[in-house]
């Protein structure tokens, strides 16, 4: 119970004082969209760069959560496509969507704010690896199938071009990158240089969090509430249950990167799936539907697993 009131609550109030402002009118409409753009460019590559400078590179790439983690990822997106094909009949490009927003983990906006205030920046290892994976792995199978589909497969090429192009000029992917280069060749970095990288990143935390709540506060709910319902199910608690038995099956791993694995697992779907969808016109309103949903429920199933795993593992 305690982390759930020190952790979970004051990760929650943030957000809904972000989704309270936006309802109220106190910040304009493009308030979202310009505190989205400074996280995502400004504060969160800064925290990024550092976590992973400090970091060695054999406590990053840790391969059985590595392994596991990805492996609930695709794991819960074919099933979101197969129960989106036998149930509701869609096209390629709908069941690609409907198995994104089921597997797709909010590791950047949320993931990293709760693992600063649950293990401090020295267990962020986790946090990090899953966003790359998220920034890298997911975005990409989403762009190059929403493309084939959009091209009945004759630009491969292209597909995979954009794909290349995207993680390059990703901050979510380049900073973390660029952090392991310099832990790797052991680069000094500047006092001036880290302050004003903790400055900035001390902001991406509450400003995240607080751009979760301006974003859902004006996303409508115009969708099917079954079919956001049993994604949502599988996104929150499905995903850290297959999580938790790939790693008990077939790739254990530290109490504390297996706790991380599960926490990260359970996260509700993140908003990058609302921008894939927006970019390509494919399945928005359902998207911002199960982001909306899907964070909400997260209250009760992070609150449950945090005080479950919080007060037993640190990172070691």
């Amino acid at each position: 119970m305690e982390a759930v009131l020190n952790v979970a609550l004051p990760i929650f109030a943030v957000i809904l004082a972000g989704y309270v402002a936006g309802r109220i009118g106190v910040l304009g409409d493009t308030a979202s969209q310009a505190l989205n753009q400074f996280v995502y460019w400004v504060a969160l590559p800064p925290l990024l760069f550092l976590a992973m400078a400090r970091t060695s590179i054999q406590e990053v790439l840790y391969w059985p959560f590595i392994n596991a983690f990805l492996g609930s990822v695709i794991g819960v997106w074919l099933v979101g496509m197969i129960i989106g094909a036998v149930i509701h009949r869609e096209r390629a490009g709908v069941l690609i969507m409907q198995g994104m927003n089921a597997s797709f983990s909010n590791t950047g906006y949320m993931g990293i704010p709760l693992f600063v205030a649950a293990f401090g920046t020295a267990g962020l290892a986790p946090a990090l690896l899953a966003t790359v994976i998220m920034s890298a792995v997911s975005v990409g199978l989403a762009v190059i199938g929403l493309e084939l589909t959009a091209s009945r497969g004759r630009h491969i090429g292209h597909a995979l071009f954009d794909v290349l192009l995207a993680l390059v000029k990703n901050p979510l992917v380049v900073a973390p990158v660029l952090g392991l280069l310099a832990s790797f060749v052991g680069l000094p970095l500047p006092e001036p240089a880290t302050n004003l990288f903790d400055l900035l990143g001390a902001a991406a935390s509450p400003c995240a969090l607080f751009a979760i709540g301006l974003f859902l506060s004006s996303r409508p709910l115009a969708a099917d509430l079954s079919e956001i319902g049993w994604i949502s199910v599988l996104k929150l608690f499905w995903q850290p249950l297959l999580v938790w038995w790939l790693a008990d099956t077939f790739f254990p791993m530290e109490p504390f990167w297996l706790a991380s694995a599960i926490l990260l697992a359970a996260l509700p779907t993140g908003a990058l799936a609302f921008v894939i969808a927006q970019k390509y016109e494919v399945y928005v309103e359902r998207t911002s539907g199960v982001i909306l949903i899907s964070t909400i429920a997260s209250v009760l199933t992070l609150s449950v697993l945090l005080a479950i795993y919080a007060p037993l593992f640190a990172p070691g």
